[in-house]
């Protein structure tokens, strides 16, 4: 392997290591926060639900910059403002810290519509390892951020502003990495976006979508809520920050096998079905019983949920013929998912809020589940992207 070619994998992966540490890092920290801010537990779900809106709303950017300055010079201006983001929202109070985390989501919605483009321009041959290269950086550095914010702050005596902070670090490292590639990319109109009018007639784009946005809310409701619902259940914080990075963990496994098998095959309705069906059974058990065998159900919910973003992501990348469609479908699938993600945090919040409990939430999680799967089954069936 060229050094040109070792530093695009080693910039694409420590990319998609990015991609999730400023969503991730909140919820081990978010007791600290609220008490500091004086967020209400609303206030503090919201956080996540104004970084998910972001993802939803400014993913659409993406073909515009990717059309006008190319797909690696739109990752590179996104890893850079993540930086700026994470950074800022350490700085001030609860607006500032909206702002930040607004900021930093806008950029991280960029990156996400792009990863898909990058995949299938610079790694045609390799779709389904890559794509499971990807969506395993993903969840990998939202595991490793879960596990070590709070043994972070321990260490360093920071608080949560500045182990906060230091999470743009790895994003400015990112850029570095990527900045050879960005300088000698040559902009072309193989960049650009397919005209969204296309995208929006097949009923290809809102199968996917459907499935992107379902999976995500149930992802994002877990990554918000699930270190506190264990401390209600009355288990310490460091070990509740431990079953997170747990679930995580186990969805590196599931991220990078499932798109490798998956994508050998005409179809992947078998494999999203069975990923919905792991995700129920783990919701199932953190809603009965989440002080028994807790890591049981981070292991099955990890299965589920890796697995199921992994298809989603290699059905938005496979359906399409060239990386200009990929980045359209997958700035209209995900956006919109996004969107409708970014519900989930604030409602499950609310609810918890009006039930006195987690009971109502999580039974309300299991109907969004079993909607995920139907929808899951369309997307999953061979089709031609027109």
């Amino acid at each position: 392997m060229s050094v040109r070619s070792a530093l695009l994998v080693a910039g694409f992966v420590l990319a998609a290591l990015n991609l999730r540490p400023a969503i991730a890092g909140v919820s081990p920290l978010l007791d600290e926060i609220m008490s500091d801010v004086g967020l209400s537990p609303a206030g503090g779900g919201a956080i996540t639900t104004v970084m998910v809106v972001c993802l939803g709303v400014f993913g659409p950017v993406a073909p515009l910059l990717a059309r006008r300055v190319g797909l690696d010079r739109t990752l590179l201006a996104g890893l850079i403002v993540l930086a700026a983001g994470v950074a800022l929202r350490g700085l001030g109070g609860a607006l500032v810290l909206y702002l930040g985390s607004a900021l930093a989501a806008t950029a991280i919605a960029v990156m996400n519509v792009s990863m898909p483009g990058i995949v299938k321009h610079h790694f045609p041959s390799r779709i389904n390892l890559l794509t499971g290269v990807y969506v395993s950086g993903v969840v990998a550095g939202s595991a490793a951020v879960s596990a070590v914010v709070i043994p972070m702050e321990h260490a360093t005596g920071y608080g949560w502003r500045g182990v906060s902070a230091l999470l743009a670090v790895p994003a400015l490292l990112a850029a570095l990495l990527w900045l050879p590639q960005a300088l000698s990319e040559q902009a072309g109109p193989q960049n650009g976006p397919r005209p969204y009018g296309i995208v929006l007639r097949s009923r290809v784009t809102w199968y996917v979508t459907g499935l992107m946005g379902l999976q995500s809310l149930t992802f994002y409701v877990m990554l918000a809520w699930l270190p506190t619902i264990f401390l209600d259940a009355g288990l310490p914080a460091d070990q509740a920050g431990y079953l997170l990075s747990l679930t995580n963990l186990v969805q590196v496994a599931a991220s990078l096998t499932v798109p490798v098998l998956a994508g050998r095959r005409p179809s992947q309705v078998s494999y999203v079905v069975g990923a919905g069906a792991l995700t129920v059974f783990g919701y199932l058990g953190v809603l009965l019983a989440p002080a028994t065998v807790p890591w049981l159900w981070m292991i099955v919910l990890g299965l589920g949920q890796g697995a199921s973003f992994a298809l989603a992501l290699l059905i938005i990348t496979l359906r399409p013929a060239d990386p200009a469609a990929v980045t359209a479908l997958s700035a209209v699938a995900q956006s919109a998912g996004y969107v409708v993600a970014a519900l989930g945090p604030l409602l499950f919040g609310l609810l918890r809020e009006v039930s006195g409990g987690w009971s109502v939430p999580l039974t309300a999680g299991l109907g969004v589940l079993a909607v995920q799967i139907l929808v899951g089954w369309f997307a999953g069936r061979p089709a031609t992207f027109r």
